[in-house]
């Protein structure tokens, strides 16, 4: 059975019921509302890059900036519609909670199990919303230039130095997930405006060397759902590359959950 398919029975440690802060959330209803702001999340994003790369976008080649307010923005919906499990929308942010022993969302334990549920969530979620992104722009996507549409849904670095690259998604998400544990809640709880400027001020300070994946089913699953695309002359999906926008991010959020309450705490 795949994991998306165990996903619903992976908390038996009697945390069936999950309380959350409208109420009472089964287990598939946390799984659900990852899946849903993850979606949100990629179609967004991922069409805020397709506005500025494809043929006939009016807003093509108007690059960084719109990108990376494109990008908070996304954060900002997509935190807002998945509420009711603490929209970490990212396995690095569920890792860090965890790490730092931080409840996934209000009364939501910071178990094995439940992460798992949170990580099935968020790479469906997100290769949900990087098809519907491909969708929603589908005849755009039919004349684009070969080799041109990876970047839409997957990022790449400007030099390509794995060591560094890894470096600078480790200091990216470090950021991101820093904040959200030194809060001592979850995204939903620090307000998606609040979470949604720390990733916008990431993008422009941080993001141009890697493209800031900080979030490996951000990247991972966008990626395989653009291998599995009929895009005409769509070329590699930079399999090489892939390993570093997971392995970052995850580093990132580990040092960020022991360094950063650690030190709050002197």
């Amino acid at each position: 059975m795949s994991l998306m398919a165990q996903a619903p029975m992976l908390l038996a440690d009697g945390a069936t019921a999950l309380k959350t802060a409208e109420g009472t959330a089964t287990t598939l209803g946390v799984f659900s509302s990852e899946v849903l702001g993850t979606a949100v999340l990629l179609l967004l994003g991922a069409g805020v890059c397709a506005a500025v790369t494809l043929p006939k976008s009016a807003a093509r080649n108007n690059e960084w900036l719109l990108i990376a307010f494109g990008w908070a923005m996304a954060v900002f919906a997509a935190v807002y519609v998945s509420a009711p499990s603490g929209a970490h929308l990212n396995p690095a942010v569920t890792i860090g909670l965890f790490v730092a022993g931080n409840d996934f969302a209000p009364g939501v334990a910071p178990t094995v199990g439940n992460m798992f549920v949170y990580f099935a969530g968020e790479f469906l979620g997100a290769f949900i919303g990087a098809w519907l992104a491909y969708l929603a722009y589908k005849k755009l996507f039919d004349e684009a230039e070969p080799g041109s549409t990876l970047g839409v849904f997957s990022t790449g670095p400007a030099v390509r130095s794995y060591g560094w690259n890894v470096v600078t998604e480790v200091i990216a998400t470090f950021v991101l997930v820093g904040f959200v544990v030194a809060s001592g809640l979850t995204p939903s709880g620090l307000g998606p405006l609040g979470v949604s400027l720390v990733v916008l001020a990431i993008g422009i300070s941080l993001g141009t060397p890697t493209g800031y994946a900080i979030n490996p089913a951000r990247d991972l699953a966008p990626r395989v759902a653009h291998a599995l695309m009929p895009i005409k002359g769509k070329g590699s999906s930079n399999w090489a590359y892939a390993w570093v926008p997971v392995v970052g991010p995850i580093i990132g959020g580990v040092l960020a959950a022991l360094i950063v309450p650690a030190m709050l705490a002197i």
